[in-house]
């Protein structure tokens, strides 16, 4: 097998991952595909710089994560200009299936994150990458990424269930 043709079928392993962790920085399916399409399209184009030193789901994440905080930075730029008056509003309608109470709200709480705690929870809960490779993929040294992940927690305790006290300390071990 071709150097060429092993970088692939790699890459192709790696899609459902990225297209998991894609869907939960986002929350839109159409947004997530964009930014697995840019992701893939960039690792291919910088294939070499790939050294093949450590998971090729890392690299990849972290160049997934560099595209999506480029995307909402020029976003942000985009909305200061944009108009409401030629948007086209159609009413809601309610979903139709049967709603999973919990998931949906962990994923509402989760929106409520910042950033970088919400970036630092869905590597290490959702994509099981382990602190040093969630660190690097963040570019944050590891105390920071630990302290991102325990205000995190805390925040989604309270977010989830509101009779738990916050000055209550939980003492949380983690499982791998």
């Amino acid at each position: 097998m071709h150097k060429h043709d092993d970088f692939d079928w790699l890459l192709e392993q790696e899609i459902p991952h990225l297209r998991r962790y894609a869907m939960a920085l986002c929350g839109h399916d159409a947004e997530a595909d964009d930014l697995v399409q840019d992701c893939l399209e960039r690792a291919l184009r910088k294939r070499c710089l790939w050294l093949r030193q450590g998971r090729l789901r890392s690299w990849l994440f972290r160049m997934l994560y560099r595209i999506y905080l480029n995307r909402r930075r020029d976003q942000r730029h985009e909305r200061a200009h944009l108009s409401l008056d030629g948007l086209a509003l159609e009413p809601a309608q309610a979903a139709t299936q049967l709603p999973h109470a919990e998931c949906l709200d962990m994923l509402l709480a989760l929106r409520h994150l910042p950033e970088e705690q919400r970036s630092a929870i869905l590597l290490i809960a959702l994509e099981d990458l382990s602190y040093e490779e969630a660190a690097w993929v963040l570019r944050v040294p590891i105390g920071t990424l630990r302290s991102r992940i325990a205000r995190g927690r805390a925040a989604l305790r309270s977010l989830c269930e509101p009779s738990v006290q916050a000055t209550t300390p939980v003492v949380l071990r983690r499982v791998k």
